[in-house]
């Protein structure tokens, strides 16, 4: 499907679109259905003046994730704790897409510091799914996810760690990447866990996610992690071009065995995704099955680097540093000071750092966190292996549907 976004940008190019009109539309949506699904943190309320009238998205509204910082415009990572922080500077895809004409039109819902696959653990509500409000719209980026799929935006930017762009696309019916480590700056991304985060685009079509990824990915000299763009133009090229069929001849799909006839993977999902692949055969793609067991240890080794990673990120939040005071220091001693200013952390949130500062501790620290480096740096190099000779790993986006919004997450058991 054509770009919506290339589209309007090449009308307005020739006098045929109206970028007030565009922006004027994304805002009476937003005011007529986030109070339906609770997209939106902050919403901006009126249109800005002097729209740009040049640029890559030269008046197309844009919805961003809520711990991306935005100069002037409150960014919460949808916690009490930092309910009042308006940033003085802009993360550098903000600038980025800000400087190509793009308007801001609000920050996002989402899981507390981006930590929650459902979109329930926000300081200030769930997310509904447009789709159907009793099924949970995925997170951490649910309200970005949401944007797009009610229809209040064509893109929007999210930040994905271990599934927080793309588990919250599938499950909303929209388009969602998270791209290689570095091709996009994390300057001014909120961290969660440093080694695996990473900015990512969402949009309504491919090929407006090809092109917001287009824009975005850059090198960045206040990123240390930056790696820049490897493919210069080609990602542009690809949006703007009608699909090339005939390129599935000569590419290689490997479908993972474990994650397809995973115990825990949907029959259903399992029966759609069997067809995709048997459409793509019919266009002439390759496909062969490949077995990986190590895959199976992935969310594992997950969660013990990014638990480690959050206990140490999060521990600026203290109301000195950063982050809203529950009382002053001079009241009280240290001690009571950072734990009842702490104490404005969601349960999920103060459950991952519990578990990442006892992963740290003398004695775990060998135990847990050495050897999940390890284990990802051993299960990177079986990748790297997978994809030996060319081709594409292919899985579904998720391997189950959407959960109930009322799904208990707090039950560890489960």
């Amino acid at each position: 499907m054509k770009s919506r976004v290339l589209s309007f940008v090449e009308d307005l190019r020739r006098g045929a679109a109206d970028q007030y009109k565009y922006v004027e539309k994304a805002l009476e949506e937003a005011a007529k259905k986030d109070p339906k699904f609770n997209i939106f943190i902050t919403l901006k309320g009126e249109i800005p003046e002097n729209l740009a009238l040049s640029g890559k998205l030269a008046g197309v509204p844009v919805a961003i994730k809520d711990n991306i910082v935005t100069k002037d415009l409150r960014t919460t990572c949808a916690s009490k704790i930092l309910e009042n922080f308006v940033p003085k500077y802009s993360a550098t895809v903000v600038k980025i897409i800000e400087k190509e004409g793009a308007v801001i039109i609000g920050k996002t819902n989402m899981d507390e510091f981006a930590m929650g696959a459902l979109g329930t653990t926000s300081a200030f509500g769930p997310t509904l799914n447009p789709l159907d409000v009793k099924l949970s719209p995925g997170g951490s980026s649910s309200g970005s996810a949401a944007a797009v799929s009610s229809g209040i935006v064509d893109i929007a930017l999210g930040s994905d760690t271990g599934g927080s762009v793309r588990l919250p696309a599938a499950w909303t019916g929209v388009f969602g990447l998270k791209p290689t480590y570095g091709a996009v700056s994390r300057f001014g991304l909120i961290s969660y866990a440093d080694s695996m985060d990473q900015i990512g685009p969402i949009a309504s079509t491919a090929s407006d996610l090809a092109y917001l990824y287009s824009i975005i990915s850059s090198f960045d000299p206040l990123d240390p992690t930056s790696s820049g763009n490897p493919w210069g133009n080609k990602i542009e090229r690809i949006a703007r071009e009608e699909p090339d069929y005939d390129i599935l001849r000569s590419i290689k799909l490997k479908v993972p065995k474990e994650l397809v006839e995973h115990p825990q993977a949907d029959d259903s999902i399992v029966k759609e995704f069997s067809r995709a692949l048997s459409k793509l055969e019919s266009e002439g793609a390759e496909i062969s099955e490949i077995s990986e067991p190590s895959l199976l240890k992935v969310p594992q080794v997950y969660y013990i680097i990014a638990f480690s990673e959050a206990s140490s990120n999060l521990a600026r939040f203290d109301g000195v540093r950063y982050g809203s005071r529950v009382i002053m220091p001079e009241e009280v001693d240290w001690d009571t000071y950072y734990m009842e200013n702490r104490a404005l952390f969601g349960w999920e949130v103060k459950r991952r750092i519990m578990l990442g500062a006892f992963i740290l501790s003398k004695g775990y620290y060998e135990m847990y966190y050495s050897m999940a480096l390890k284990a990802r740096g051993m299960i990177k190099s079986k990748v790297e292996q997978m994809l030996s000779g060319g081709g594409i790993i292919l899985t579904p986006g998720s391997p189950i549907p959407p959960l109930p919004i009322d799904y208990d997450a707090t039950d560890l058991s489960r």
